[in-house]
């Protein structure tokens, strides 16, 4: 009998890796699910409702002696990682940023799948919790710039006069700046946008956002639908280019990352000082650094007017349907791992598997962290 646990995460977080509803699904197929006591409250999962989808609750303790698969979207602390030991512990850990940490967990043998690094290939979507994270991150940002923006989005026609949309930048059309752009859109707001990826543009255009073009960027092709390292001359043309759209913008919103390396900075102090007073900065790459030298992550910042908001946890403003959509990316990770019997089944066959394990049988084996 299979036993998948699922911990409470530590604050600020207020997501959880499973609600109710996907419990259920486990139930169903005869697995045990054990959760730790409040483990939902934060995203208004109570333990009632996991007791009725089937699940057990357990103290904190109880389910890290018994589960065979331990659901965490942090890291637990060092010595409850001692008292897994060789047992399996997916969520999202950020490996390349942590290497000595995984050292440790393959020293203790843990088997370890961290989601945030399964390569981005079209079966992979199912469980791409990156991409079903920064979808409410792009979202939450237009919000956030909206309540700390001193004017309006849209344009209005008003017996006092008129006023004039409000003109939003995006740097970074991934999946949080698509879902940033059509949410400028429907404020009504008049949005541009940058992407070293010549292939985003007529998504972009689709969105009704104009698309700002750079020649000569390097080729992401074969990076696996991440972004890649450009070269200084591009990095010129594409600084001048954002410049002129920086000194007209009243929004901007970054979200420019380099996995395993800091975030590039794409405004610089000089952009900043030519930018209207009043205006915002929303950096959603402020966990790997932020992309303007002033950011500081989960704080607010005012340089010269500008307020730059750097912001790492923008889903967890949302956790009903951040953890909704996690659980099922988890789920469908699940699937890969278990057999029809619902028994563990490790296929090192499969890309998706063996592209997001670190540690298995004592040591590191993802590639890129070793």
């Amino acid at each position: 009998m299979m036993i998948i646990g699922v911990l409470k995460e530590p604050s600020p977080e207020t997501r959880v890796s499973i609600l109710a509803e996907s419990v259920s699904v486990l139930t169903k197929k005869g697995i045990t699910v054990l959760v730790e006591n409040g483990a939902g409250e934060k995203s208004f999962c109570s333990d009632a409702d996991y007791t009725s989808a089937g699940a057990q609750l357990k103290s904190r303790q109880e389910v890290l002696n018994s589960a065979a698969i331990i659901l965490s979207i942090h890291s637990p602390a060092d010595d409850e990682m001692q008292l897994i030991g060789n047992r399996i512990v997916i969520g999202v850990f950020q490996p390349l940023y942590h290497i000595d940490v995984m050292k440790k967990w393959a020293a203790i043998g843990i088997t370890s799948f961290s989601l945030d690094m399964l390569p981005r290939t079209t079966r992979a979507q199912a469980m791409d919790v990156l991409s079903s994270q920064a979808n409410i991150a792009g979202y939450k940002a237009v919000l956030t710039a909206a309540n700390n923006y001193s004017r309006y989005f849209p344009m209005f026609m008003t017996a006092a006069g008129s006023i004039k949309p409000a003109k939003v930048l995006i740097l970074g059309a991934g999946v949080a700046g698509l879902q940033a752009i059509a949410t400028a859109k429907r404020l009504g707001a008049l949005v541009e946008v940058f992407d070293t990826r010549p292939a985003v543009k007529e998504e972009v255009m689709s969105l009704g956002a104009k698309f700002v073009e750079v020649e000569g960027a390097a080729d992401a092709s074969k990076a696996g639908g991440y972004a890649v390292e450009q070269t200084e001359e591009y990095k010129q043309k594409q600084q001048q280019k954002i410049a002129e759209s920086i000194a007209k913008a009243d929004i901007v919103i970054t979200t420019a990352q380099i996995p395993g390396k800091k975030a590039p900075i794409l405004i610089t102090e000089a952009m900043m000082n030519d930018m209207r007073n009043g205006s915002v900065i929303i950096d959603i790459a402020a966990a790997t650094g932020g992309n303007t030298p002033f950011t500081k992550n989960n704080e607010t910042v005012v340089h010269n007017g500008v307020t730059i908001i750097g912001n790492s946890y923008l889903q967890s403003t949302m956790p009903s349907d951040a953890s909704k959509v996690y659980g099922k990316n988890v789920l469908n990770f699940l699937q890969l791992i278990t057999d029809k019997e619902a028994k563990l089944h490790l296929n090192w066959e499969d890309d998706l598997v063996k592209g997001c394990c670190i540690t298995h049988n004592g040591e590191v084996v993802h590639e890129r962290v070793k």
